[in-house]
C-alpha cells in the first residue's frame, strides 16, 4: 500500500516530463525521418557531408571540452581549499563560489565583451606595461567562448566538489602518509579516485550546459558558429525547421555519448564506486 502511494506521489512529476518533454523530443526526432511524408536519411546524410556543418560540430565540441577541462583544472584545488575549512568559513566560500549564479549570463557576457574587445581592458592593460604592441584579437574568438563558458559553469564543478570532498575521511591521507607516501602521492592515490563522482557529474554538468548554451557564445562566438548558435539561426532566420530538427536530434545524441564515456571513464577509475 505503501509503495501505491508512493508511486502516485511521482505520477504528476511524471506525466508532466512525458508531455511536455518526451513527447516533443519524440516527435521532433520522429520528423527528422520523414520528408513530405517519405522515409529518408537525407538530413543527416547532408549534414555530415558538408564541411562547414562538420566544422560547426567540432568547433563546439572544442569549446565543450576545453570548457570542461580547464573547470575541472581551476575547479578543483578550490573545491579543496573550501572542502576543507570550518562549517562557517566553508558557508561563506561557496556563498562566494555560487555569487556569480545570481547575475544573467546576458550581463556577465557583455562585461567580457568590454574586457576582450581591441580597445577593451585586457589590451589596454597589456599595451600599457609593454608586453604587446598591437591588441590582440580575443572578442569572437572560440577563445572568448570559452572564457565566457569557464566563467559560467566554473561554480557548478566547485559545488559539485564540494559535495564529494568534504565527506573523505582525511584518516585515509594520514594512512596513506604511515605506509610512506608523501602528500602529493597520497592526494594523487587517495582523494583524486575517491572524487571521480563528483568529477563525472560537474564534467557532465559543465560538457552538457557548454554544449547547449546559446547566449554567451552568441555575444562573444560572433561570426564563430556553434550547435546551439547554428541551430537558431536555421530555425527562426532562415525558418528551415527540419534542419533545424536535425540539428537538435544531433545535439541529443552527443550529449549521451559523452556521458556514457564519461560513466565508463568513471567505472575504470573507481571500480568500486
Amino acid at each position: 500500500m505503501k509503495k501505491k502511494f508512493l508511486f502516485l506521489l511521482l505520477l504528476p512529476g511524471l506525466l508532466f516530463l512525458m508531455i511536455f518533454m518526451v513527447v516533443p523530443i519524440l516527435l521532433t526526432i520522429g520528423s527528422t525521418f520523414f520528408d513530405k511524408g517519405t522515409f529518408t536519411l537525407g538530413g543527416y546524410l547532408n549534414f555530415f557531408k558538408d564541411p562547414y556543418f562538420l566544422k560547426i560540430v567540432w568547433t563546439t565540441l572544442r569549446v565543450s571540452l576545453v570548457t570542461t577541462l580547464f573547470c575541472i583544472l581551476l575547479g578543483f584545488p578550490v573545491a579543496y581549499f573550501i572542502s576543507k575549512q570550518s562549517p562557517r568559513q566553508k558557508a561563506v566560500l561557496l556563498a562566494l563560489a555560487i555569487f556569480p549564479l545570481l547575475t544573467s549570463s546576458v550581463v556577465r557576457s557583455f562585461s567580457w565583451m568590454i574586457i576582450l574587445g581591441k580597445k577593451g581592458l585586457l589590451n589596454n592593460a597589456l599595451m600599457a606595461i609593454g608586453i604587446i604592441q598591437e591588441p590582440l584579437d580575443i572578442l569572437y574568438t572560440p577563445a572568448a567562448m570559452m572564457i565566457g563558458l569557464l566563467h559560467l559553469f566554473l561554480p557548478l564543478i566547485i559545488i559539485t566538489l564540494v559535495g564529494v570532498l568534504e565527506n573523505i575521511d582525511p584518516d585515509l591521507i594520514k594512512a596513506a602518509e604511515s605506509l610512506g607516501a608523501n602528500r602529493f602521492t597520497a592526494f594523487v592515490k587517495v582523494i583524486v579516485p575517491l572524487s571521480v563522482p563528483g568529477l563525472i557529474i560537474g564534467s557532465i554538468l559543465v560538457f552538457v550546459g557548454s554544449l547547449t548554451a546559446y547566449t554567451t557564445p552568441a555575444l562573444l562566438g560572433g561570426k564563430q558558429r556553434v550547435i546551439s548558435t547554428f541551430l537558431y539561426q536555421n530555425a527562426i532566420t532562415l525558418n528551415d525547421w527540419y534542419l533545424a530538427s536535425v540539428i537538435a536530434v544531433i545535439m541529443i545524441v552527443i550529449t549521451f555519448v559523452v556521458i556514457a564515456l564519461m560513466n565508463k571513464l568513471a567505472t575504470k577509475l573507481n571500480p568500486k564506486g
